[in-house]
């Protein structure tokens, strides 16, 4: 793309005529009065806009400025200098990555750096990088001890006196340190379709990392979300190639900032380089079977951009591609990141994966063989993590000539630009005074805006929503009192599944309720409960045992209820542990919504969940669906704001909502995919459609313009359309711009998301904006597997509003 994107905001006063209307289901202007009466004493104009308040007008321009890099450091005479005294078991150490466990005694809070370990590793093997924890969050302090520790051995005792890098997985926020804050997880922060939101919360996961002393995050997912069932899905930013992309530079760019050497940017990591998000059966690690034009299509896109940012590592695909381990596939790791995409950093594997070549794959009969295959292939240091295999079996292979002492000091360069450009060497050490910036009251305010935005409301029949505050509530459900479900996995624990370790001072949704509505106006019933295996380890075991607690309580409860507000959804898992056989919602869940819609009364639903849950059997008889996703420990709170109404909505779906467990279908399908056809190829539809997300306001989309009608050559298209604030409550839009190839030699999907904003208006308020499309944004990936724009007609579309243009 060519950076000359242009967004203009043209500011009128008058509602127009011919003006495309997009509301809540049987609206009427109840919503609003009701909005207005729980608003009572403040005016309905205030902004609650919170402290990211910049309208997005252009996502194209957004990226474009954020994808750019500032001055790069020249720290090649260094590197050169170092590598030229450097043995061959010094270099490979820099390309071994341990386990905190390896250095250490002890476990959760009582764990401690055992010198003998420590200089084993760090003195003996000259071990580069340390990641993790001993299964729990540590508090600020711990992590400073334990870092001085080992980089004072590092520095000190070794030869050479090079720093360790220190890795941790800081997925929504700095989650493995006490006292953090954490944001919504990625797919909640793509449904805020706020990216610049996306950038101050890196920002603030980048500083309070750094204020802990760990310069490295594994993070952000750029592996995109096209199966539901997958059990990282919620760590995905949604099934949108684009959406993606320009979230993840947003991501990026939060944690390494213009200068990664300051004490508040740490180096980001890319993952999981690619394909791993799109396994056949939607099970964890197994395999992907993707053309690799489709790959190119769908699952580069992220990372190409976010290594044009500058990104500073990569970690590789734990699955397989068409029979290739992502770990051994010199096309992806070589060809295309390298030489293709230019990338500079390192590439770190994933863990263990070395060895599951010999395990797990079964590739190389040996795991000798297999550090060969996978070092020459293109991974730089391997996240082994618990022996010191790899070193001596590399070492052995360079001795052997089955590895060239270049490959070697190729990735030894690579590791040490990406230190240098840290700052490790000047400030190894973590600094005391930088714990102060952990957990920050604008740092919480930021999580808190998060939350809110992410909040999408779904259904709102007879605008039930937004309920007053004298109404009688009846809160039920598994997630409704619960902050594990509202954080899930990659939260204090891996799995997300110890509850002693989340705040005391974070309100549940019960309890956010509670307070907005007071006590005396709400009751609480479980009715059924989500928990972790009894005695099994909280570190390894995801919160998924669904069971009945008392149905016919709630059922009771109900009667003297108003309205019932049911949170339902998922406990807390990742990786391999959440694996599913089936979308649908657990039958304990169901069973308890059936009931209480059979009572007649009023029902929202709220669903705290990483993925679609199918929700069919109750849907219909339900008043209202909020989708909250996993909104972090602030989504108690945000929940109650937006059920009350003193927050209105903005969230949209950053995916596709099945009805039924096999009715998994993107947004982008063929447009033939959902018709009825011959031979009993009945219609269907999602539950809800990519994009959508309703408001206690309504908006208007009027005067659609193309700047011309016929483009030639390499003419950019300038698309404008006006969006007015129909209602009477100020709220944001997301404007989304589509793109139909009309007819192309490789049959093409109904629509492509190219381009969107997202505004404030108040009441009566309009703005025009213009978006100005070029000509990559018209291309596909041929059969040949490079980029092709062929002539012919194209629609536009934003809000049901359309028009054609033709490319000579």
């Amino acid at each position: 793309m060519k950076n000359t994107a242009l967004a203009l905001a043209v500011v009128t006063l008058s509602i127009c005529f011919g003006l495309q209307v997009q509301k809540a289901d049987n609206s009427s202007t109840s919503a609003e009065q009701t909005a207005m009466k729980i608003n009572a004493g403040k005016s309905l104009a205030a902004d609650d806009r919170g402290p990211v308040t910049a309208d997005l007008n252009d996502s194209d321009e957004f990226f474009q400025n954020t994808v750019k890099t500032g001055p790069e450091r020249d720290n090649s005479q260094r590197i050169e200098a170092l590598l030229k005294r450097m043995t061959l078991e010094e270099k490979v150490g820099q390309m071994t990555q341990l386990a905190i466990g390896m250095i250490a005694k002890g476990q959760d809070q009582n764990i401690q750096i055992d010198p003998e370990k420590l200089d084993k590793a760090i003195v003996r093997y000259g071990v580069g990088s340390i990641l993790n924890v001993a299964d729990q969050a540590m508090t600020p302090d711990k992590w400073h001890d334990t870092i001085k520790q080992i980089q004072e051995a590092a520095t000190k005792k070794t030869r050479l006196g090079i720093p360790v890098i220190y890795g941790i997985d800081s997925i929504h926020g700095a989650n493995y340190v006490q006292g953090a804050t954490l944001f919504p997880q990625e797919i909640g922060m793509a449904a805020t379709w706020n990216p610049e939101l996306m950038k101050r919360g890196s920002e603030v996961a980048a500083m309070e990392t750094r204020a802990a002393g760990i310069p490295w995050s594994f993070s952000p997912v750029l592996d995109i979300g096209r199966n539901p069932l997958w059990p990282r899905f919620w760590e995905t930013f949604g099934e949108d190639p684009y959406l993606a992309k320009v979230m993840g530079v947003a991501f990026v760019r939060g944690l390494e900032g213009s200068d990664v050497a300051s004490q508040d940017r740490v180096a980001s990591s890319l993952k999981h380089y690619m394909g791993y998000s799109f396994p056949l059966t939607g099970r964890d690690r197994t395999p992907a079977w993707i053309p690799e034009n489709y790959l190119r299509e769908y699952f580069l896109p992220t990372f190409a951009a976010a290594v044009k940012g500058g990104a500073r590592t990569v970690m590789v695909n734990s699955g397989e591609i068409n029979g290739v381990p992502g770990h051994v596939n010199h096309h992806l790791l070589t060809d295309i990141l390298r030489d293709e995409l230019g990338f500079k950093g390192f590439v770190v594997t994933d863990w263990e994966d070395i060895k599951k070549l010999v395990t797990i794959w079964r590739v190389a009969a040996t795991e000798k063989e297999a550090t060969r295959m996978a070092v020459m292939a293109g991974n730089d240091m391997s996240m082994v993590p618990l022996d010191y295999s790899f070193a001596d079996h590399l070492i052995a292979l360079v001795k052997e000539g089955a590895v060239p002492q270049s490959r070697i000091d190729e990735a030894v360069r690579r590791i040490l630009r990406v230190k240098f450009e840290l700052g490790l060497f000047e400030k190894p050490i973590p600094d005391p005074a930088l714990k102060s910036r952990i957990g920050l009251p604008e740092s919480r305010e930021a999580s808190l805006q998060a939350a809110r935005e992410s909040m999408t409301l779904l259904k709102n029949t007879n605008n039930l929503l937004p309920l007053p505050k004298d109404r009688k509530v009846l809160i039920t459900g598994p997630t409704a009192d619960s902050l594990i479900s509202l954080n899930n996995g990659w939260s204090y624990v891996w799995q997300g599944s110890e509850e002693s370790l989340y705040p005391k001072d974070r309100p549940t949704i019960r309890r956010a309720i509670e307070a907005k509505a007071g006590a005396a106006n709400v009751t609480y019933v479980p009715g059924t409960k989500i928990t972790r295996a009894p005695g099994s380890p909280s570190n390894s075991s995801p919160t998924d045992v669904e069971a009945e607690v008392d149905i016919p309580a709630a059922v009771r409860a109900a009667s003297a209820a108003d309205v019932v507000v049911i949170c339902l959804g998922e406990g807390s898992y990742t990786e391999t542990p959440g694996n599913i056989t089936d979308l649908t919602l657990g039958e304990p869940q169901l069973k308890l919504a059936e009931a209480l819609e059979a009572t007649g009364k009023p029902v929202v639903l709220v669903l705290v969940e990483g993925r679609p849950r199918i929700i069919n059997r109750i849907v219909d008889k339900a008043g209202a669906v909020l989708m909250a996703y996993n909104p972090g420990n602030e989504g108690g709170q945000a929940v109650a704001d937006v059920l009350f109404g003193d927050i209105n909505p903005s969230g949209k779906l950053p995916f596709t909502y099945p009805r039924t467990p096999n009715g998994l279908i993107t947004y982008d399908h063929k447009a033939f995919e959902t018709e009825e056809t011959a031979f009993g190829n009945m219609a269907f539809k999602p539950q809800f459609e990519f994009g959508e997300g309703l408001s206690y306001t309504t908006f208007a989309f009027s005067d659609l313009r193309l700047s011309q009608k016929m483009l030639t050559g390499n003419a950019d298209l300038s698309v404008s359309v006006t969006v007015t604030n129909s209602g009477r409550r100020a709220g944001k839009e997301v404007v989304q711009l589509y793109v139909s190839d009309l007819v192309a030699s490789l049959s093409p999907p109904g629509k492509r998301l190219k381009r969107f904003a997202k505004i404030y208006l108040e009441p009566g308020q309009s703005r025009t904006l213009t978006f100005k499309l070029h000509k990559d944004d018209l291309s596909f990936i041929g059969a040949n597997n490079k980029p092709v724009v062929e002539p012919g007609e194209f629609e536009v579309m934003i809000a049901g509003l359309k028009d054609r243009f033709v490319l000579n």
